[in-house]
């Protein structure tokens, strides 16, 4: 695996360089290697998964697809699909960042690909210097001319191969038994966050069963906590955390049905692995998104938003009328709890530890909010029930709340526990419970979520919360792959509302 990464400041407005470089097919217009070019099928310029054909200008043809594009992030990347040249697995990828000191605009082009090892050297070289380079170079004098239309003078990329050497006018370059490398978050040994470091590991070729991924953004859970320590035993050391991201499918093995390179997907289950670029796995548990459906969402909100559905639904199905007890209800999954349990007609009594956690609270329709370093919770709920309690305590935060919420609950009340993020409940006497007939539940994620039977009814009714405004997905806090470490800090800490992505 050969990966080429350049970058270069651009003297323009950022959103100027972007309205040049989002449209798919108009690099004939700018690169002066490219003689023409045009989207197959009449498809939109920025429609993921259109394929743009292309002319060199020595007349070399080739087909590139778009596998992603962000307006929000100034992102886009593509595959190469057929080329005259042996740039086999390439996939690419364009980035751009205001630099505010000027008004200048940063811009990132990277890629990957396997080259035969005799002509790695050239290879890289065309990439490097008559491809990026040259578009750098283009760009800037084309925003220096001020008009896409003028000449740009610069040096011409030529891809013809050595007469020695006959390559194939088409040969297809993204196949599922490509074997490479990506960039991942390993845990050697259970620990502290300092054991998430950044490795380059091995991807073998995808089974026949598998799809290889390639993430966009990748979700960070608490349940990433327990695998790093090892409280959950779904990681074994040295492997790779993380169950939640969003991305595209880059290629499908071949007993693989109702998945195509390109689809855009989400998931949010095991096995781990997520805390990567790239990974190959099994498409029984993805979910497929709708351009309505950012991926940003998705690997903020899907595993947040279908523990939210079995909660509210299946674990205890709440009410009209039900009042209902919310810790760390400014959290990820906390957020959705609140919404969507005032939506079903609950009184809902969240509970939060800072006054700017309890404002953004309020802002999603809690009914009342306790800050825990004001007042004691249990006295609380009391308080505004009138000594009745609640009907459901939802509680993720374990040792530190579990005893007041079963003293929160109502006669024949139920404790739903779902985490522990503050340590282990400990031992309890059920005999304690009849004095209220008091019920306690510890639901497992994946007993509600391991077939695409059980998955999808949950997947189904969380979009449709969203797409209906029931709920909404706050933006994440954003760390890099790199800065994994620091996520599980924040995390931790209590320091961050919502949910917390990485970047790849």
């Amino acid at each position: 695996m050969v990966q080429v990464r350049q970058s270069t400041i651009i003297d323009a407005p950022v959103d100027e360089v972007w309205a040049i470089l989002r449209d798919f097919s108009d690099h004939d217009r700018w690169h002066p290697a490219i003689a023409f070019s045009e989207i197959e099928g009449g498809e939109p310029v920025d429609a993921v998964g259109s394929v743009r054909h292309f002319r060199l200008n020595d007349g070399g043809e080739l087909r590139e697809q778009l596998l992603a594009l962000s307006d929000k992030d100034r992102r886009l990347s593509y595959c190469l699909l057929e080329a005259p040249l042996p740039l086999m697995g390439y996939v690419a990828s364009l980035r751009l960042k205001p630099v505010t000191d000027g008004n200048a605009t940063f811009w990132e082009w990277n890629s990957e690909f396997h080259p035969p090892a005799h002509r790695r050297d050239e290879l890289v070289k065309l990439v490097t210097e008559g491809i990026y380079q040259a578009g750098f170079t283009a760009v800037r004098n084309l925003l220096r001319r001020g008009s896409i239309g003028s000449p740009v003078e610069t040096r011409t990329l030529r891809v013809a191969s050595p007469p020695s050497v006959e390559m194939p006018r088409a040969a297809p370059m993204v196949t599922s038994g490509q074997a490479a490398t990506t960039r991942a978050i390993v845990v050697e040994r259970y620990g502290g966050p300092e054991e998430l470091q950044l490795r380059e590991i091995g991807l073998p070729q995808p089974a026949p069963n598998e799809v290889r991924i390639r993430h966009t953004v990748i979700g960070v859970n608490f349940i990433d906590v327990y695998c790093r320590t090892g409280f959950f035993d779904l990681l074994q050391p040295p492997g790779v955390p993380g169950m939640e991201a969003a991305g595209l499918i880059e290629s499908v093995g071949s007993a693989v049905s109702g998945f195509s390179a390109g689809d855009r997907i989400a998931y949010a289950c095991p096995p781990v692995g997520a805390y990567s670029e790239r990974r190959n796995m099994a498409p029984e548990l993805l979910v497929h998104l709708s351009d309505d459906i950012p991926d940003e969402i998705a690997a903020a909100g899907l595993l947040k938003g279908v523990s939210a559905s079995f909660l509210l639904h299946d674990v205890h199905a709440v009410k009209p009328g039900n009042i209902v007890l919310i810790h760390a209800a400014a959290g990820g999954i906390g957020q959705l709890l609140v919404q969507w349990a005032r939506h079903l007609g609950a009184t809902v009594i969240a509970t939060v530890s800072s006054d700017d956690k309890a404002r953004i609270v309020e802002r999603l329709g809690a009914h009342h909010v306790v800050v825990y370093s004001r007042e004691n919770f249990t006295e609380a709920v009391l308080r505004l029930t009138g000594g009745k309690g609640a009907d459901v305590a939802y509680d993720a935060v374990g040792n530190d709340t579990f005893g007041g919420s079963l003293a929160a609950l109502a006669v024949r009340g139920h404790l739903v526990s779902f985490g522990q993020a503050s340590g282990p409940v400990g031992n309890w006497d059920i005999g304690r419970f009849a004095s209220k007939s008091l019920t306690l539940s510890r639901p497992n994620y994946a007993h509600y979520t391991d077939t695409p039977e059980k998955l999808a009814p949950h997947v189904a009714r969380f979009f449709q919360a969203l797409r209906q405004g029931v709920v909404r997905v706050e933006a994440p806090t954003r760390y890099t792959l790199a800065d994994a470490a620091d996520a599980h800090r924040d995390l931790e800490a209590r320091r961050t509302t919502g949910a917390l992505v990485l970047l790849p």
